[in-house]
């Protein structure tokens, strides 16, 4: 068992660091890029609450859930993204396909449990175009920023539990701006470069209820603080030749000094709260108050681009008829379901680009040790045909296996 994770580990580690475009949204144009799903597909699946945790499923937004796992478990999961992109005049479509995050956690004695693990943190991906008569400027991006994270967690007692997350960001973003006049034989092209790194931390809190014999109080809190990034920049002109806008030939190629910086990834504070009956139902509703109004562009200044805070709503839940039936396989799925709503905190063209989605999808045990498959769709809209932008109708399809075993386990005869 412990091979065959450790060979999945180093291929998903691959997959993550190298291809770390996973987006071809033109709003990840700005800031660090469009931010990632930062949880399990059996949170997304919940509209994305992170309150709810158990003995053998990881939570890789809220770290003190880790203190109620009772088998060591490995968990991948991906994404398959279909976007159709509207704006007034014109629709395209597009997808992609990433790998959203690879963990493992492992419970240490009856209170501790540690985790560690990597996902993409932000993804930029984009080509955006303009013409006019004289002169056509072609805009491209790519790159994200990925986490590294060690998590620790603790049980105070049976109904609190406590977590920290401590978090090493890194990775690279490219843009290029291609100017070419119709009436000039080369073009001329601008290239900045951002190496991004950085420390973060995450800290959160759990405390669960029993209310009646049957029904159980779930509430929690995570607070990330503001931390700073360190961008070594780099910057780049050259004059083309541009026989296509799909193929250019460098003629001349000259480097600029430009200073490095620092960028803010802003605090964010969640509460929640629901209800359930252990191993059998829980409905619970999410707020997430994030600082992004301190947010910025890197290298370049837009004036018609702000800020403001961002907040994010969230309901979900899941069911299972009986987690332990011998009679029905389909008893022992669990189904999920939930709504999600987020004011994303970027204002273009004096329009504030809001996110909604909807998601569902179902736990599918495999093998023993209450592994499980686990799949889900999502279908929403991001953003507005209104002043020129773009929206984008998406329908997601997330997957993940997570796996379950004993270790450290003494044996009785040698």
């Amino acid at each position: 068992m412990i091979q065959r994770i450790l060979v999945i580990v180093l291929i998903c580690i691959t997959s993550i660091a190298s291809a770390q475009e996973a987006t071809s949204s033109p709003y990840s144009y700005f800031g660090v890029g469009s931010l990632n799903f930062k949880g399990t597909v059996e949170n997304r699946s919940m509209g994305g609450i992170s309150m709810f945790s158990d003995s053998i499923h990881l939570n890789l937004q809220n770290p003190s859930g880790l203190a109620h796992l009772k088998l060591v478990t490995f968990s991948v999961g991906g994404t398959h993204k279909y976007i159709t992109q509207e704006t007034e005049l014109e629709t395209g479509k597009a997808s992609s396909t990433s790998v959203n995050y690879l963990a493992l956690g492992i419970p240490l004695g009856e209170k501790f449990g540690a985790g560690f693990g990597i996902l993409p943190l932000t993804s930029v991906g984009y080509s955006l175009e303009g013409q006019s008569s004289e002169a056509i400027v072609q805009n491209t991006g790519e790159g994200g920023m990925n986490k590294v994270f060690l998590s620790l967690a603790y049980a105070i007692n049976k109904e609190l539990s406590v977590g920290i997350d401590a978090n090493y960001n890194f990775g690279n973003i490219i843009n290029n701006t291609l100017l070419f006049n119709q009436n000039v034989e080369f073009g001329t092209r601008e290239t900045n470069r951002s190496n991004l790194s950085g420390f973060s931390l995450n800290f959160g809190a759990t405390y669960k209820r029993m209310l009646t014999d049957k029904l159980e109080m779930y509430s929690s809190a995570t607070f990330t603080p503001e931390t700073k990034l360190t961008s070594e920049n780099f910057r780049e002109f050259a004059s083309v030749f541009v026989p296509d806008l799909n193929f250019q030939v460098d003629v001349d190629v000259r480097e600029v000094d430009v200073d490095d910086s620092k960028l803010t990834l802003p605090s964010q504070f969640t509460v929640g709260f629901g209800v359930g009956q252990p191993r059998k139902w829980f409905i619970g509703a999410e707020y997430t108050s994030q600082k992004t109004s301190g947010n910025s562009n890197r290298t370049f200044t837009l004036d018609n681009v702000s800020f403001k805070d961002a907040s994010k709503y969230k309901l979900g839940g899941f069911y299972t008829p009986r987690y332990n039936s011998l009679s029905s396989y389909f008893n022992k799925v669990t189904y999920r379901a939930g709504v999600r709503y987020e004011d994303t905190g970027l204002i273009v063209n004096n329009e504030n680009i809001n996110e909604f989605g909807i998601s569902f999808g179902v736990g599918l045990p495999v093998g023993r040790m209450f592994s499980n498959f686990n799949i889900g769709f999502e279908v929403g809209s991001r953003g507005t045909k209104n002043s020129g932008l773009v929206q984008e109708n998406f329908f997601n399809t997330i997957i993940s296996l997570s796996l379950n075993d004993r270790w450290f386990i003494k044996t009785l005869y040698d």
